[in-house]
């Protein structure tokens, strides 16, 4: 599989030299929606609403979704559904982490370790391939300022980042406004078939009901 959603929004995320996460909370929520979004493509979870199940727990033969998929069976163990956000909840610190081992595996960045003042020890991931960040800022491009059509990834990649709030991210030097509503349009767009539009939809909502829950309490 190419590189999974997941790791493009970690990408975005992810200062290129510098390799510190930026907006690193909404970026959490979006990088947990991405793999539940993910495994609904791949057949392998539902999103009917609010709930969330499995419906085929055959590994995709991607590691970072497989990881995700065998953890979220163990939580709904004796449950046919729970609630999406509260997955999201608790997964969007360790699906964070887990993309970002991701990429290293791939070689798109590379961990550095420091120690601020001298006592506590943190990680970076400084860019060390630029080609996938420069594909995946061509394509969102492409859908976002130019009018192209999206295809199914793209729109539910577009749908989480404009969920999320992550429009600086995705698009640094343009004004929120100018891309906000063409996000929102992909968002609910006729780019899909209709359970992947609603999955789409479904994933949005839970992601921004999450990221809204977590302000609110913060």
């Amino acid at each position: 599989m190419a590189i999974t959603l997941a790791e493009e929004i970690m990408l975005l995320s992810l200062d290129d030299e510098s390799g510190v996460p930026e907006q690193r909370q909404a970026a959490g929520w979006a990088v947990a929606g991405a793999i539940l979004l993910e495994l609904v493509l791949a057949g392998r979870a539902s999103v009917e609403g609010k709930y969330l199940g499995l419906t085929d727990r055959t590994p995709t033969g991607e590691p970072l979704l497989d990881g995700r998929m065998a953890l979220l069976d163990a939580w709904l163990r004796g449950r046919e559904k729970r609630r999406v956000t509260d997955w999201l909840t608790k997964d969007r610190g360790k699906a964070a982490n887990a993309a970002v081992e991701s990429l290293c595996a791939r070689g798109v960045v590379v961990e550095q370790q420091h120690r601020a003042l001298g006592l506590f020890l943190t990680r970076r991931y400084p860019e060390a391939d630029s080609t996938p960040e420069a594909e995946l800022r061509r394509r969102l491009r492409a859908v976002v300022l130019d009018g192209a059509a999206p295809d199914e990834r793209t729109a539910g990649l577009i749908a989480l980042i404009h969920a999320a709030k992550l429009h600086r991210l995705a698009f640094p030097d343009v004004p929120r406004k100018q891309v906000a509503d063409r996000m929102a349009e992909v968002a609910s767009g006729q780019w899909a078939a209709d359970s992947v539009r609603a999955a789409i939809r479904n994933m949005q909502g839970a992601v921004a009901a999450a990221a809204v829950a977590a302000s609110a309490a913060s």
